[in-house]
């Protein structure tokens, strides 16, 4: 089941109504910010969640000063 072209133009239609045509450049700019917000923070998620590679801390050399 998909959107057909009739669908997109009566949502499209009911927007239009609702908010206005004066507040709809804002909205879409609103609701642009939501989604790229939304995405990066999938992504920050998804880096989160994936295993990091941990070095090990290397190991001081027996090696003193020597001491005058």
């Amino acid at each position: 089941m998909s959107i057909g072209i009739w669908q997109v133009v009566l949502i499209l239609l009911v927007v239009l109504i609702v908010f206005g045509a004066g507040k709809l450049p804002n909205v879409m700019k609103d609701m642009g910010k939501g989604i790229k917000g939304f995405k990066e923070g999938m992504d920050e998620g998804q880096t989160a969640a994936s295993p990091k590679k941990v070095s090990k801390p290397k190991k001081a050399s027996k090696t003193s000063k020597k001491s005058k």
